[in-house]
């Protein structure tokens, strides 16, 4: 049965049923929720279905629609949990809320469900919560520098020498960079997962900007060495020029502190109607367990230094590809590592439909 695309595309279990809780529509994620195809559960009663039932064990709807219903002013189910039975046998735990669908006269024709699975919601709370833990731990070591030495410029100005002065405040300014940089890595990772990220696009020098950040990096690793290489004429991209300097800014520092600062390649490839940039290292290398692993939240290698929030690789990998292009890496334990991005050089003609 033909259903329309936008209940489809909605990441939720929905299942429309009429007046007699007879089953008139379901999208995929009903399906996928409840093991049974659409064309099997139209017609059906939903009680015969899933067999729903409340935290008591009770059945729902056993004596009809809930009293509320037959108000024409009651137009929404509350959320509240449930348990359902799959085709498999097995019960499941969801959030049921939804909206009830009426005549012009408030006659109740059916009803428009929303199932959700409960095990996926404590999975996004608990990610939330792991994220303000990681974050606060990460907020602690340098809000405590900056209080520290602050609180010691105030009290003993007069009798400090100018070196500690001007050493305590290169501190504080090194620590209010990390701050700031954590904040932002938040926004984004905040912007990525709720899909407000904006792109704010013009055309790129890639070799340009590579060689501003191998300067920048340079500031924090003064042992960095690298090799930059773009063939003449390089492509230039329509692309956020911050987003891209974002993402190479953190694979360069990546490869300088967690491989080997000396020795580093930056090549530039284009073809096939993209551009690559490949941040090459002499480093120990990734295990083939950790390799699959590096573009998750969180992720640390073992042995690795513990700064950081874990997450620059993966927001990167999320800028990268809400541009269209794809972030990769490759890795042979001994030898080093490559970490390569790829942005379609057509984006400008597909943005302003040329």
């Amino acid at each position: 049965m033909a259903r329309p695309m936008n209940i489809d595309l909605l990441p939720d279990a929905v299942i429309r049923v009429d007046g007699d809780r007879r089953v008139r529509e379901a999208n995929a994620a009903a399906e996928e929720l409840t093991g049974y195809d659409e064309g099997f559960m139209v017609g059906r009663r939903v009680e015969e279905l899933v067999d729903p039932r409340n935290k008591e064990g009770q059945r729902l709807w056993e004596h009809g629609w809930p009293k509320a219903a037959a108000l024409r002013s009651v137009n929404r189910m509350p959320e509240h949990e449930i348990r359902i039975r799959t085709s498999s046998g097995d019960d499941v735990r969801v959030k049921l809320t939804g909206r009830y669908e009426r005549n012009d006269s408030g006659l109740l024709l059916g009803a428009a469900m929303v199932l959700r699975d409960t095990v996926r919601r404590q999975h996004m709370v608990a990610s939330g919560i792991e994220v303000v833990s990681t974050v606060s731990h990460e907020l602690r070591s340098p809000l405590t520098s900056v209080k520290g030495y602050t609180s010691l410029l105030l009290n003993r100005w007069d009798r400090l020498p100018d070196d500690q002065k001007r050493m305590m405040l290169e501190q504080v300014h090194h620590d209010a960079d990390r701050v700031t940089r954590l904040v932002s890595e938040l926004l984004d990772l905040s912007r990525l997962e709720s899909g407000r990220l904006t792109l704010r696009r013009q055309m790129v020098a890639l070799p340009v900007v590579v060689t501003r950040v191998c300067e920048k990096v340079r500031m924090e690793e003064p042992e960095l060495e690298v090799e930059v290489t773009f063939p003449t004429g390089f492509p230039e991209v329509y692309a956020d020029p911050d987003k891209v300097e974002q993402v190479l800014t953190n694979l360069v520092e990546n490869a300088a502190k967690y491989a080997d600062p000396k020795g580093l390649r930056v090549i530039g490839e284009h073809g096939n109607g993209q551009v690559a940039v490949s941040v090459v290292d002499k480093g120990q290398g990734i295990s083939t367990t950790d390799l699959p692993r590096v573009f998750t939240k969180f992720f640390r290698g073992p042995g690795t230094r513990p700064t950081g929030s874990g997450l620059g690789l993966y927001i990167s990998r999320g800028l990268v590809e809400a541009h269209g292009g794809r972030l990769t890496a490759e890795s042979t334990v001994g030898w080093g590592s490559t970490f390569r991005f790829t942005l379609p050089l057509d984006a400008f003609e597909e943005a302003h439909g040329r």
